[in-house]
């Protein structure tokens, strides 16, 4: 996987903090389409990928806190699961303006990378069956392909099982 070359994709805060970190990354921008509220699955269905394998970027409201819980597309997130995963007891989805204004990204182009907060981060343990998996790069039709491992780097996050199907 090279490093981004200028060219292939927009400069965000998630490519920037990539970037920055030293981390391969590949870009990914596809045409979005306005009226889809359906982000990942659009990703994976623009892109040719198994939905398994494109993961969408949540935040959450715990009893201990915002966190971010990272699961694939084809999936939903175990809101008790990602709230024991980060020290609370119950977990509720976080109010859409708080996502937007912690992350620093809208709706549907929230990046792991880059947030204007940075949060505890959990990422589905399915990801690691995968070289590479696909994540928001900070705008709608954009997503970047890196590995696990890297995410769990540069966002100092964790794993555990917090999908269901």
């Amino acid at each position: 996987m090279a490093k981004k070359s200028p060219a292939a994709g927009p400069t965000t805060a998630a490519t920037q903090a990539l970037t920055r970190a030293g981390v391969a990354f590949v870009p990914h921008a596809y045409e979005h389409d306005a009226a889809v509220t359906e982000f990942g699955a659009e990703a994976a269905a623009a892109l040719g990928l198994d939905a398994a394998r494109v993961f969408k970027t949540l935040m959450v409201e715990t009893d201990a806190g915002l966190g971010i819980g990272i699961v694939p597309v084809d999936g939903k997130l175990d809101l008790k699961s990602l709230a024991a995963s980060l020290g609370g007891k119950r977990a509720a989805m976080a109010d859409p303006a708080v996502a937007e204004r912690k992350s620093g990204y809208v709706l549907g182009g929230i990046s792991p990378f880059g947030q204007k907060t940075p949060l505890p981060t959990v990422l589905d343990d399915s990801a690691l069956a995968f070289p590479t998996i696909f994540v928001s790069g900070g705008r709608r039709g954009f997503d970047v392909e890196v590995s696990p491992a890297d995410l769990l780097t540069v966002t100092r996050g964790t794993t555990a099982t917090i999908r269901r199907l």
